[in-house]
Formats: structure tokens, C-alpha cells, sequence
């Protein structure tokens, strides 16, 4: 399994939101591409980034703060927010992301993840942002009438890479990831599911590792990494691991 660091990005800096709130913002480094490397030098093989302010405005925002990182890092990464045509999709291929997220536009206009698939294959991942179990667009701006899985159902035959699913009450808020919600779905589909939302501890972790076999491929941490809860090393080693040793 596989652990993605998340670079949040507001207004050039790197912070975390709470609960998907750009008002409760907490900076954690000013310098985006310094992040970058330091995650880079703990080991982890993959970054996971966010344009936040992209999300909310349908265009990328932050770009300059993306660049800084591609340019500091040889890890892969993978970029949301703000991604909504096949132009935007193809810049930010162009310019060295490894994979893009698709979120709003995913449930708006499915045809184009589709075409997006068929033009850049396995470089197209979507993610799928849930508060109660229906999908939220726009930054969380919004929430749709659409359930999580309804719309995962529908990309399970066109390549897309992964589905990224979050769960926006736990996101940032230090209380647990919803393991129950994430290993349904990913059991419910082919397509690998990345974990994203909560993830708070090391105990997280462990719970996630267990339902590896339902399809769960990776978890997205952020906050827990910032301010200490979770140790790089420890967090590799456990994920990285064939089977669970322990599930106690």
C-alpha cells in the first residue's frame, strides 16, 4: 500500500483545511517546493497535491507553487483541483505530473474523464469527495444528490488509474479515517481506491492495511505527517509490508 503525502496548497503556501473549510486554513510551510523535498528525503514515493484555491475558482491558481515542487522533486506526483478539459489535463502532463485528479468534473460531465482516459492512459485518476455519503464538487462547495459509489460505478470499464475517495467529515480533523466507507467501496469495484480523509495515527493505518485485499491501494495523509502523529519510517515500513503481522 502505498502512502501519499498531501501538499495542500492555498495562496502559494502549504496548508490544511479543516472539514474542507478554506476559513480554517492552517499554514504548515510557506515554501511548497521545500515540503516537497523533505518528503522526498523521508522516503515516501509519491506526492499528492491539491490547488485548493483551483478547486473553488474551476482553473489552476497556483501553478507557479505545482512548478516550484516538480522542479525540487524526482518522485511522481499527482495533482487536483481546478482540472476540468482536456487542455488543462494536457499542461499539466506536459509539465511533469504524473497523474491528475478529476473531481467536480467527474460527475458534472463523465464523458470527458472517459475521453481524458482514452487520450492519456493511466494518467487520469478521479476523485470522489463524500459528506454523508454523497458526492460533494467545487471545493466541497456543493453537495449532490449522487451517492460515492454510484458515480465510482460508472468509470469502472475506461482505465482511469484510481479512485481518490474522501471522506469530508473526517478530512483535517484529526478523528479517525472511515474505514468502513472506504473498504466497501473499494470492495463494490475493480478500479484501485486510494484513502483519503481523517487519517490521524498510526492505529489508521494499521485499520487500512487489514482491508488492503478489499482493493484499498493507498491512503493520503496530511496533517498527521505535519505535526508529528505519524513517523515517515514507522508508516512506510508497516505499508510496505506483504501482509499484517498484527490487526490488534
Amino acid at each position: 500500500m502505498i502512502i501519499y503525502p498531501a501538499i495542500d496548497l492555498k495562496d502559494g503556501a502549504c496548508v490544511r483545511l479543516l472539514r474542507g473549510e478554506m476559513s480554517q486554513a492552517t499554514v504548515f510551510n510557506t515554501d511548497p517546493g521545500d515540503q516537497a523535498r523533505l518528503f522526498q528525503s523521508q522516503g515516501f514515493e509519491w506526492l499528492h497535491l491539491v490547488d485548493l484555491n483551483g478547486a473553488f475558482e474551476g482553473k489552476p491558481v497556483n501553478g507557479a507553487a505545482v512548478e516550484s515542487i516538480l522542479k525540487a522533486v524526482t518522485i511522481p506526483v499527482q495533482l487536483g483541483g481546478g482540472i476540468r478539459d482536456l487542455k488543462t489535463i494536457g499542461m499539466w502532463l506536459e509539465k511533469g505530473v504524473s497523474r491528475v485528479i478529476l473531481g467536480t468534473v467527474a460527475l458534472r460531465d463523465p464523458e470527458l474523464v472517459k475521453a481524458a482516459c482514452r487520450e492519456f492512459p493511466g494518467k487520469v485518476a478521479v476523485g470522489i469527495d463524500a459528506r454523508e455519503g454523497y458526492v460533494a464538487v467545487a471545493g466541497w462547495a456543493e453537495t449532490s444528490d449522487i451517492k460515492a459509489l454510484d458515480l465510482a460505478l460508472k468509470f469502472e470499464d475506461c482505465g482511469v488509474a484510481a479512485i481518490i475517495y474522501t471522506d469530508i467529515n473526517r478530512d483535517g480533523a484529526m478523528g479517525g479515517v472511515n474505514v468502513e466507507s472506504t473498504s466497501d467501496l473499494a470492495f463494490h469495484l475493480t478500479t484501485p481506491v486510494i484513502a483519503s480523509g481523517g487519517v490521524s495515527s498510526m492505529e489508521d493505518l494499521r485499520a487500512l492495511k487489514v482491508e488492503e485485499d478489499t482493493g484499498i491501494e493507498g491512503v493520503i495523509c496530511g496533517r498527521a505527517l505535519y505535526d508529528g502523529r505519524i513517523d515517515p519510517r514507522e508508516a512506510l515500513e508497516l505499508l510496505s509490508a506483504p501482509a499484517v503481522e498484527d490487526a490488534d
